[in-house]
């Protein structure tokens, strides 16, 4: 096997775990903002903690650096740099989520139910175009 093949593999598996934090993290935050009692507010807390510290974070360090390194291999193209750049969203969407973690903690509600209800869609959109980028390659 090619280091091709291992890095692609090893990148693919990463994107999975990291998107499946992406996407259930925020329904968290929905659910923690409407959570009245305060077992429920620590339960919730710990389940972000946990999933954000746990799963999320190394799932998208390891994302980038097997993401990164087939850069060498592909082919150069405009479809690149725009797939990088919706990388770059993800890591800012990423971040803002550790954010939120540490409101939560504090005792404070950054923003409403309904907010995070949106806020839930958009890794949804961000994989929609990373993967026709990764498939269509544009450009």
């Amino acid at each position: 096997m090619t280091p091709f093949f291992l890095f692609k593999t090893l990148h693919i598996i990463a994107v999975v775990a990291w998107f499946a934090g992406l996407l259930y993290l925020p329904r968290l935050f929905v659910y923690h903002a409407e959570c009245e009692d305060d077992a429920g507010r620590a339960r919730f807390c710990l389940m972000e903690s946990r999933l954000y510290w746990r799963i999320m974070l190394p799932a998208m360090i390891v994302a980038l650096v097997f993401g990164l390194s087939l850069i060498t291999y592909a082919p150069r193209g405009g479809w690149v740099l725009a797939k990088i750049a919706l990388a770059l969203l993800l890591v800012v969407y990423h971040v803002y989520c550790g954010f939120v973690i540490r409101a939560f903690r504090r005792g404070r509600i950054p923003h409403s139910a309904r907010f995070f209800r949106f806020f839930n869609e958009a890794p949804a959109l961000l994989l929609i175009a990373l993967v026709a980028l990764a498939v269509y390659k544009p450009f």
